[in-house]
């Protein structure tokens, strides 16, 4: 089993990843986050990674950090979700507001999210709430929300914690779109952060 790769990103597509190591090219599948996470093409990069292996094929899929890590296989331990499920889940929440709208027996919030239905969202409620409690214990004290955007910034904050950057570096990041975080969708937040970040 492939647990982790660290090489030169040669490709970014739909869904994957290209990662050479040491003339290897290996493809790893990923959340849209945890794509957009990785760092880009040419450079360098260590990715945690699980090999599925089914009848028909062996694929990788790859994590942002530990907390998608760790929801992921949650996740595919529930009765109707699979790896693809999985990943396309993760595409649509962070690990942290998952294991919260879990935790708190969200299932509206949770049926937002692609290619989760009524029944889904409260097999995931029943199944996992208690799998996910410590990861969303760890992020209900928050912080008080701060000026305009404020519930913006918060979630664009707890989204880098989940794709496995430091407490310091994800507030860093949020507070400097908090000007312009207003009325503007987390994703391309996120995308803007994830720039700042890499310098």
């Amino acid at each position: 089993m492939i647990a982790q790769l660290t090489g030169t990103v040669l490709e970014k597509g739909d869904g994957f990843a290209v990662v050479d190591v040491n003339g290897v090219g290996y493809r790893v599948f990923l959340s849209d986050l945890a794509l957009q996470a990785l760092a880009p093409r040419g450079e360098r990069a260590t990715v945690r990674t699980f090999t599925h292996v089914s009848q028909d094929a062996i694929h990788l899929i790859g994590f942002a950090g530990e907390d998608e890590e760790r929801v992921f296989h949650a996740l595919v331990e529930v009765k109707g979700v699979g790896p693809r499920a999985a990943l396309k889940i993760l595409s649509g929440i962070a690990p942290r507001d998952l294991a919260l709208a879990v935790s708190r027996g969200e299932v509206a919030k949770l049926t937002k999210v692609p290619g989760v239905g009524k029944k889904t969202a409260e097999r995931l409620v029943v199944e996992l709430k208690d799998k996910l409690q410590p990861l969303a214990r760890a992020e209900a004290p928050g912080r008080p929300e701060k000026a305009a955007g404020g519930g913006a910034i918060e979630q664009l904050s707890q989204a880098l914690l989940g794709l496995g950057y430091r407490p310091q570096q994800a507030e860093q990041a949020a507070d400097a779109l908090r000007d312009r975080a207003e009325g503007r969708p987390l994703d391309e937040l996120l995308r803007e952060a994830l720039k700042l970040l890499r310098g």
